[in-house]
């Protein structure tokens, strides 16, 4: 079908977006067509919310895992979105990622990585800045807190073992696990992050607070100093 200069209420049902997902279920429509319908209008220049979500789609790199990368101020570039577009498309986002969580509750035990991993990866998968956390633990090792430690490059510099532990020290925590993200994907550590675990971990046995794990986040997956490295004192 010929659609120039029609906008999207002109379609038939079966091929607008809304109507389409009322009558089919949100299974059948395309990832331009789900954004269309968070969009809502295009613009006073001829383009349909349909053209929106496509050029969005577009920017994102046409994958979602693109697309969440992408802050409100990115995703409000594309001709037709707009601020507050902008901040519904964000918002919808955000949602996907908390409901892909599985977040460790108040009081319950961090015995791994893979539940420090299932915890954050929803927040830090897709980011493109560094973030380091801390988990603050009681004597059996249940949670009691997170905190965020620094955000950008993950250097020396950002990451000192006196800010690392002062909220730990404060709320009198037993233990605690280090977690930060790998922007490029790939979580195996550099030198960097051995050398700053080895520091942290020293630390943690002068202030009396036990390091338990430091946990590395990437979009491939996670590492586990304490799972993966061999009995070697750095985690023992």
């Amino acid at each position: 079908m010929n659609r120039v200069d029609r906008t999207i209420p002109t379609w038939p049902d079966e091929e607008r977006p809304r109507e389409k997902l009322l009558m089919l279920g949100p299974g059948v429509l395309g990832p331009a067509e789900l954004l269309a319908i968070l969009i809502r209008t295009g613009t006073s220049g001829g383009r349909t919310a349909l053209d929106v979500a496509r050029a969005l789609w577009m920017l994102g790199g046409e994958s979602w895992e693109g697309l969440a990368r992408l802050g409100a101020t990115e995703i409000g570039v594309v001709s037709g979105m707009g601020p507050a577009k902008a901040a519904t498309i964000a918002a919808a986002l955000e949602i996907g990622r908390r409901v892909g969580a599985s977040p460790l509750a108040e009081r319950s035990p961090v015995n791994d990585g893979r539940s420090v991993f299932e915890h954050f990866r929803s927040r830090l998968q897709h980011l493109e800045r560094e973030r380091f956390y801390a988990l603050l633990l009681d004597s059996r090792s249940r949670l009691l807190r997170e905190e965020l430690i620094s955000e950008g490059s993950l250097t020396e510099s950002l990451v000192h073992p006196r800010e690392a532990f002062r909220t730990a020290i404060r709320e009198g925590a037993a233990a605690v696990v280090f977690v930060h993200n790998h922007p490029s994907g790939d979580p195996a550590p550099g030198a960097s992050d051995i050398k700053l675990t080895r520091r942290l971990f020293e630390a943690g046995k002068l202030l009396g607070i036990k390091v338990v794990d430091h946990v590395i986040i990437a979009r491939s997956g996670f590492y586990s100093f304490f799972e993966s490295v061999p009995d070697d004192g750095l985690l023992r």
